[in-house]
C-alpha cells in the first residue's frame, strides 16, 4: 500500500483529507462568525422591529406605541408576526449562502 494512502492513489488521498479538515475549519469559523451577525427587519412602515441573530433567535423587538389599538389587537400580532418571521428568514437565508460559498453548493448535514 502506498504510504498515507490507498494502493494506487499515492499522496491524493493525504491531499483530499488535508483539504477535508481545512473546509471544516473554514465552516466552523464562518459559522461563529454568521451566529452573532445581526438581522434587523421593519414592518408596517416601521410600526414593528424584529433583530434576530444568526442563531436563529429573536433578540430585540421593537413597536411604536401608536400602533397598540385596544381594538385591532390582532392587526398588531400580525404585524409583530411578520417582523419576526422576516428576521428569522433572513438569518437562515444569509446562513445558508455563506456557508454555500464555502461548500461549493453541497448540502452537508447539520452545517446550516
Amino acid at each position: 500500500m502506498a504510504r498515507g494512502g490507498f494502493p494506487g492513489m499515492g499522496g491524493n488521498m493525504n491531499n483530499l483529507l488535508k483539504q477535508a479538515q481545512k473546509m471544516q475549519k473554514q465552516m466552523e469559523d464562518m459559522q461563529k462568525e454568521l451566529e452573532v451577525r445581526e438581522y434587523k427587519v421593519s414592518v408596517g412602515g416601521g410600526a414593528v422591529t424584529a433583530v434576530a441573530n444568526g442563531r436563529k433567535q429573536l433578540i430585540d423587538l421593537k413597536i411604536k406605541p401608536e400602533v397598540v389599538d385596544a381594538d385591532d389587537v390582532e392587526m398588531l400580532e400580525d404585524l409583530i408576526m411578520s417582523a419576526c418571521n422576516e428576521a428569522l428568514r433572513k438569518s437562515e437565508e444569509a446562513t445558508a449562502n455563506e456557508m454555500g460559498k464555502l461548500t461549493g453548493g453541497l448540502n452537508i448535514p447539520g452545517m446550516f
